[in-house]
């Protein structure tokens, strides 16, 4: 009989607003004390032994996936100047290749060498390459050497002579910034800038790029300017910000008219501009920062005027666009698109001659188009009169604006998805409304679209309220009213939204009869700003019962039962994993719980940790406010484990995670074990908060973890 790790008790007291805690497993905290990582070593090889007997369905799983995917194959590639820049893989190789081809001619915007209308086929299937293709940056190539590879900024300067890209071999997220000619000359560049955030871009002269830097807390508190060729002591701070709340990150606006830095907390938003004519001049504020006041900003010109499009939620729940005057916005605001209670505007995209608006309603993404007219907008005027929104035949879809590099493009390119569609690139021509074809994700083998069913239900929340409910299954192998083997996903915080989408590896489980459905809880933005307001801060629990009450919906509605139901949620969706399963452990065979919040409390009240300070907009500050140290302590998954009947847990973390640490699921894994339960714990040693890096290694992961929702749901292990 297998026994389980023994986790030492190293007591220590924790005591915050006269409540004392006793955390016996805190010394796990200390990942490079050799004893840690020995028992993380131990905690590993019991996984492995506990799930030995799924080996082989991990790898049927694995090839599964393995069989279904192109492995050699192209992005849709995208215009910038006189290029055409695109990725593509190779089958065998873990990472993508990126490079560009020249465009025919300055009226070249039809992307070369791509499948026909409906097909999935690269016109060159055997080398995946497009003609005149220069590679820029092999990604296999530099994670040779390396256990973890993760590509951060990568970015070309205007006249396309020098690649910046940025490289983080620990899964950490921090980036080595490096440069790179690639105008055919044989200059070197010996540019190496350390240890910065994601995000780094050129100005438009390419003299310059501009880049952020942490503090102690992995914050994004500093903006930096470099001047290409000189060493990176001689950077120049351009924006620094001293409360922790916020993060930077600095951009350029598509129009390549100005630089971009925005300031962010959770709640409130503050943004910078500097005219790109005067790289090394002082950024000015678009609108002083006013707390509780969320704003997004882009550059259009109407009327041969610079004016600047402004998306925000000042007086406006669900947010507004209003357009100012770049000279001057901050005063008069023409308003285009008025509040709406029905309607969450999410943000909007300028382009020389139109605009597409993202929002979102009945739960679900849309996009719209607006052509901005030659002689400017009148005074009168509201973008929602001509407004043409881009409809779809599914019940359940997702769509968004994605790969639109070039100002001055005639068309606006989108990603469209299902639960049974896989992702698709269009290309809407703007002029008369025509959509064109050019990518469907390629799914090999024999799958068939028409064999499964997505579909919405409706749960009923304790208070009342109804939590939307997705579903998709191959209605050939599930009879709704037949309890199935089911996977129950959640997420329900920062406003993030799961929305309808395809996933190859998925298949591996639809194909052995079980049903993948989504709890829409609170906390998430599908039904809008107010569904996040009342899943956060001392409204959390909403999120947490949500679940729940789909949970029941699902089992009193024969859709699954508690012995066929596996729980599955991540980072923030591995708090509401850690929750339910201690509010409602009969409803569920399993729970897979992923990178798992599941300490909140104790990370939440170190403000030296990444994250801490920044996180008290969405949770609440239990350091400071008793109220909303109880309240978390009422929910924390480690503050409320006791002697029950626990389901079968697994949880996935991994060593370099800055954003939810290894330690949280470890305390968590030893606390169950005190209470009766057996959980298993996994931990990368050499990946992030995403995983593990590499296409291949990422499918093993996948097929690892489906294979053991599929040995807790009871379903059929060989498919079909």
């Amino acid at each position: 009989m297998l026994t389980p790790p023994t986790t030492e008790k190293r007591p220590i007291q924790r005591v915050h607003h006269g409540d004392t805690v006793v955390d016996d497993y805190e010394w796990l905290r200390e990942k490079d004390d050799p004893a840690v990582v020995a028992h993380l070593h131990h905690e590993n090889a019991y996984t492995k032994a506990k799930t030995e007997h799924l080996a082989i369905l991990q790898e049927q799983i694995f090839e599964e996936i393995k069989a279904r995917t192109k492995e050699t194959d192209l992005s849709v590639p995208h215009r910038e100047g006189e290029w055409w820049y695109y990725s593509r893989t190779v089958e065998g190789e873990q990472y993508a290749i990126h490079c560009r081809a020249p465009i025919a001619g300055p009226d070249d915007w039809e992307p070369p060498v791509l499948p026909a209308a409906g097909e999935d086929e690269l016109t060159d299937a055997a080398s995946g390459t497009l003609p005149g293709e220069q590679v820029l940056l092999d990604d296999n190539a530099e994670a040779a050497d390396h256990d973890f590879y993760s590509l951060g900024s990568f970015d070309v300067t205007t006249d396309g002579s020098t690649l910046l890209y940025a490289i983080d071999t620990e899964g950490d997220e921090r980036y080595t910034i490096r440069l790179r000619a690639i105008d055919g000359t044989d200059r070197a560049y010996t540019d190496v800038i350390e240890g910065t955030a994601a995000g780094a871009v050129f100005d438009p002269s390419g003299r310059y790029l501009f880049y952020a830097t942490v503090d102690e807390s992995w914050r994004p508190d500093t903006i930096w300017r470099h001047e290409v060729g000189t060493a990176a002591s001689d950077d120049v701070s351009v924006f620094h910000e001293p409360d922790e709340r916020f993060w930077l990150g600095v951009g350029l606006t598509r129009s390549r008219k100005y630089l971009v830095i925005e300031a962010g907390s959770n709640i409130t938003s503050e943004t910078w501009l500097l005219d790109t004519a005067d790289p090394t001049g002082e950024f000015g504020v678009v609108w002083p920062r006013k707390d509780g006041v969320e704003y997004d900003v882009d550059h259009i010109v109407a009327g041969g005027r610079d004016r600047l499009l402004i998306v925000h939620n000042d007086g406006a729940v669900n947010f507004e666009l209003v357009s100012v005057a770049a000279s001057d916005p901050q005063g008069d605001r023409r308003m285009l698109l008025p509040h709406n209670p029905e309607v969450r505007l999410e943000g909007v995209d300028a382009f020389r001659d139109f605009v597409a608006v993202e929002y979102r309603r009945e739960g679900l993404p849309r996009v719209a188009i607006a052509k901005v007219p030659p002689t400017g907008v009148p005074a009168d005027a509201r973008a929602d009169d001509t407004l043409h929104e881009l409809t779809f035949d599914e019940e359940l879809f997702s769509v968004g604006v994605g790969g639109n590099s070039s100002w001055e493009q005639p068309t606006l390119r989108i990603g469209y998805t299902s639960f049974v569609t896989p992702s698709t690139v269009y290309d809407i021509v703007v002029a008369n409304g025509e959509r064109r074809l050019r990518k469907r994700q390629p799914v090999l083998g024999d799958y068939d679209p028409a064999r499964y069913t997505q579909r919405r239900e409706w749960a009923i929340a304790d208070d009342g309220t109804r939590i939307p409910v997705s579903l998709v299954y191959r209605h050939d192998l599930v009879n709704l009213g037949d309890p199935a083997p089911t996977l129950l996903y959640g997420y329900g915080s920062y406003e993030h939204s799961i929305d309808p989408g395809f996933g190859i590896p998925r298949l591996s489980l639809l194909d052995r009869g079980m049903i993948f459905a989504v709890a829409h809880v609170r906390g998430g933005g599908e039904m809008g700003r107010l569904w996040y307001e009342n899943g956060k801060k001392l409204e959390k629990r909403n999120t947490f019962t949500d679940f729940v009450a789909v949970a029941r919906h699902l089992i009193d509605n024969d859709i699954t039962a508690p012995d066929r139901l596996v729980a599955q949620g991540g980072s923030a969706g591995g708090l509401l994993m850690g929750a339910v399963a201690n509010m409602a452990p009969r409803y569920f065979s399993g729970i897979l719980a992923e990178v798992p919040f599941v300490d909140p409390l104790t990370s939440i009240l170190d403000p030296s940790l990444p994250l801490t300070v920044i996180e008290w907009d969405e949770w609440g500050d239990p350091l400071h406010d008793a109220e909303v140290y109880a309240y978390m302590k009422s929910y924390s998954p480690i503050e409320n484990v006791h002697e029950n009947h626990y389901p079968r847990i697994l949880a996935v973390t991994s060593l370099n995670d800055t954003r939810v640490l290894y330690v949280e699921p470890a305390k968590w894994v030893a606390r169950l074990r005190e209470c009766g339960a057996d959980p298993l714990l996994k931990i990368e040693m050499a990946a992030g908060h995403g995983g593990v890096s590499g296409r291949y290694s990422a499918w093993r992961e996948r097929a690892f973890a489906y294979a053991w929702v599929i040995d807790a749901a009871g379903a059929h292990p060989s498919g079909e």
